[in-house]
C-alpha cells in the first residue's frame, strides 16, 4: 500500500462491509492530537479530553484557517479541468499526498502560478476523511479520481464492478518504506516467529493487517503456533489511537501501526522496537490514484488525466527539493496536520517524510516493471486479493476476480517515460546496492522472519529439478521481492535420518543450488545471499514429539527438510 492516513485505515473495515463512517474527528483525531493543552497522545481513548463532534474551524480569513475547497456550483457543461469545472480528486489527510498540494500552489483549489495552473489545468482536491466508497464518489460526482492503497483497491474494485461501475489506477503516488511496522516492547520479541503465544493489537483489513498476515504466512511457525498469535482487533471508531493506547497501556504484547502513531508509540514506550516493517518489505504497500473508467474512456478525459499525472509528478520533484514547503502545504490545507503541527511541531510532521517515498516517474517505472523486472504493483494487487478473499474482507465473496493488469491504466506513466530518458535509465538501475561486508554484518543479527520452502531434490542429489525450480519461482521469489532491501540467509536443512556429516554436506550443496538459480535466472545480486548447510541441527519441529505440533512424524520430518529463507535488514 502505499500508506493510509490514521483516519483512513481505521475505516476500511467499515467500508468493506458497505457502511459509511462517521466524521474523521471521531476516528482517532481527538485521541491522537488532543484538543489543546489537555490533550495527551499517550492517553488511552477513554481517558482523553472531551472533544466536539468535529474540529472547530478558525475564523474565516485568519492565517490559521486551512484552505477549503470552493463551495460554488460547478458548470458541468464547461470543459473538465477549466476554472468553472475543475477536475475533482478525493484525498484523505495523509502526508504521502503532499506533492499534489504543492503542485496546486499549497491549496485545495488551483492557485495562479502553480504547477497545475501552468498546465492550464484546474484541480480541486476534496478532503474526505470519512472515506465514501468509490461507487458513491463516482456516482455523486464528488470526484472523478480518488486515492486508494493497492491492497484497498484490490478489495474495492470487485465491489465497484458489482455496482455497474469501474475504474483504473493511473499512477503510483507513494510507497511506504518504514511507515508501517510490527512493534513490541519485550526485548525477547525479535522476529515474527517470536509472536507465537503473544497478543497483537491492530485494525482489521488494513494494509498493515495484510502485512502481518503476509509475514505470518511466510514464517516458519507451524499451523498450531500461527494460531497461537492472538490478534486483538481495535474498534474502527478508536482508530490507530486505540491501537497505540492498548500498546502503551501494556494490554497487548505487540501492535501493528503506521505513522504518525507508529512514531509516537516508539517514542512514548520504553523498550519499544520494530520487529518487522516496510523499511525491509519495501515492495509491499503502495498508494495509487484511481480514476473513473468513464473519464478514461473519453479523449478529452484522457488529456485531463495526462496533465493531472504530469503535474503530480512535478509536484514530487518540488516537494523533494523543498520539504519544508511540503509541510506548509499540509498544514495550510488539512485540519489534521494543522493540529498535529500545533501539538508535535512542524519538525515532527517533516520527520514522517523519511518513512514514505513520494514516487516520481522513475519510481513508477520501476514499481510497474516498465523498464524490465517485476511489476510489483500487479504482484501486490494479486497477493492482497488472495489475502482478503481468504480473510472474508470482501463485501460479496462471489465478487469477480480481476486480473491485476485490468486494474491499472499504464498510458499516462508510459507517455511521460517515453519523453524522459533519464528516468527510464535510472529506473533500470538497481534500487539498492548490496555488498558482502553488509551481508556479513546483517546476518549477525537475528532474522526478522524465516520462510520454509519445500524444494524437492532427488535422494542424495543437489540438482534442482524443473519442479523444484517452479517451487522456487512461486514460493521463494515473491518473498524476496517483497523485501526489496533485505539480505537473506538461504539454508539447506534435513531431518534426523542419516548421518549428520553427510546431511551437513548435502544441505549446503542444496542451498547453493537454490542461490545459484536465484542469481542466474532471476538476476538477484549474489551479495544478498548467505549460504548455510544446517543438516539436522536447526529443526523447526521436534521429531520426538511431533504430535505436540499437531503433525505426524513424517509431516514433522518434511518440515525439517525444507530450504529456508531468512530475512535480515533494516527494521
Amino acid at each position: 500500500m502505499a500508506q493510509l492516513t490514521p483516519l483512513a485505515k481505521g475505516l476500511i473495515s467499515v467500508i468493506v462491509i458497505g457502511v459509511a463512517g462517521s466524521l474523521a474527528w471521531n476516528f482517532g483525531l481527538k485521541e491522537r492530537v488532543g484538543t489543546g493543552a489537555g490533550g495527551n497522545p499517550g492517553t488511552p481513548p477513554a481517558a482523553s479530553a472531551p472533544a466536539p463532534a468535529k474540529p472547530t474551524p478558525a475564523k474565516p480569513g485568519s492565517s490559521a484557517e486551512p484552505a477549503k475547497a470552493s463551495a460554488r456550483a460547478d458548470d458541468r457543461n464547461a470543459p473538465l479541468g477549466s476554472p468553472t469545472n475543475p477536475l475533482k480528486v478525493s484525498l484523505v489527510s495523509f502526508h504521502g499526498y503532499a506533492p499534489a498540494l504543492v503542485a496546486n500552489g499549497n491549496a485545495l483549489e488551483t492557485q495562479a502560478g502553480s504547477l497545475y495552473a501552468k498546465k492550464d489545468l484546474n484541480v480541486r482536491f476534496v478532503i474526505q476523511d470519512d472515506i465514501p466508497t468509490l461507487a458513491t464518489v463516482f456516482e455523486s460526482g464528488a470526484a472523478q479520481c480518488a486515492w486508494r492503497t493497492s491492497d484497498f483497491w484490490a478489495q474495492e474494485q470487485p465491489n465497484l464492478r458489482n455496482a455497474g461501475l469501474d475504474g483504473r489506477a493511473v499512477m503510483i503516488v507513494d510507497n511506504t518504506q518504514g511507515g508501517d511496522a510490527v512493534i513490541a516492547k519485550d526485548a525477547a520479541v525479535k522476529s515474527i516467529e517470536d509472536l507465537a503465544g503473544r497478543t497483537v493489537a491492530l485494525l482489521q483489513f488494513t494494509p498493515s493487517h495484510g502485512m502481518l498476515i503476509d509475514a505470518l504466512d511466510n514464517s516458519s511457525l507451524t499451523a498450531r503456533k500461527k494460531d497461537s498469535v492472538k490478534t486483538v482487533f481495535i474498534n474502527a471508531e478508536e482508530g490507530t489511537a486505540g491501537v497505540r493506547a492498548a500498546f502503551e497501556a501494556g494490554h497487548v504484547d505487540a501492535a501493528v501501526l503506521w505513522d504518525p502513531d507508529l512514531a509516537l508509540a516508539l517514542r512514548n514506550v520504553k523498550g519499544a522496537h520494530v520487529v518487522y516493517s516496510t523499511k525491509t518489505a519495501t515492495n509491499l504497500i503502495f498508494d495509487v490514484m484511481v480514476c473513473d473508467a468513464r473519464l478514461l474512456a473519453k479523449p478529452d478525459g484522457q488529456a485531463v488525466v495526462q496533465k493531472f499525472v504530469e503535474g503530480w509528478m512535478e509536484g514530487v520533484t518540488a516537494a523533494r527539493a523543498n520539504p519544508d514547503n511540503a509541510v506548509e502545504a499540509l498544514v495550510r490545507t488539512e485540519e489534521f496536520f494543522r493540529l498535529l503541527a500545533d501539538k508535535e511541531g512542524k519538525a515532527f510532521v517533516k520527520s514522517l517524510f523519511a518513512n514514505v517515498v513520494w514516487t516520481g516517474v522513475e519510481d513508477n517505472a520501476r514499481i510497474l516493471g516498465l523498464v524490465g523486472g517485476t511489476n510489483h504493483y500487479e504482484r501486490v494487487y494479486k497477493r492482497f486479493d488472495e489475502i482478503y478473499r481468504k480473510a472474508g474482507a470482501l463485501a460479496n465473496p462471489k465478487s469477480p476476480v480481476i486480473a491485476p493488469q485490468d486494474s491499472f491504466d499504464y498510458r499516462y506513466i508510459k507517455a511521460m517515460l517515453a519523453r524522459d530518458q533519464a528516468a527510464a535509465t535510472a529506473a533500470a538501475q538497481p534500487q539498492t546496492t548490496f555488498s558482502q561486508s553488509s551481508l556479513k554484518e546483517a546476518t549477525q543479527q537475528q532474522a526478522m522472519v524465516t520462510k520454509p520452502v519445500t524444494v524437492g531434490f532427488a535422494s542424495g542429489s543437489a540438482e534442482l529439478t524443473k519442479r523444484a525450480q517452479k517451487t522456487v519461482d512461486g514460493e521463494m521469489v515473491p518473498f524476496i521481492e517483497n523485501n526489496g532491501k533485505a539480505y537473506f540467509e538461504v539454508s539447506g536443512n534435513s531431518d534426523s535420518t542419516g548421518t549428520r556429516e553427510s546431511n551437513l554436506r548435502l544441505s549446503a550443496a542444496r542451498a547453493k543450488a537454490v542461490v545459484d538459480y536465484l542469481v542466474t535466472q532471476w538476476e538477484f545480486p549474489r551479495e544478498r545471499f548467505k549460504i548455510v548447510g544446517n543438516g539436522p541441527d536447526r529443526p523447526l519441529c521436534n521429531e520426538a514429539s511431533a504430535a505436540s505440533e499437531g503433525l505426524s512424524l513424517e509431516e514433522c520430518r518434511a518440515l525439517n527438510r525444507t530450504t529456508r529463507v531468512a530475512v535480515f535488514g533494516g527494521r
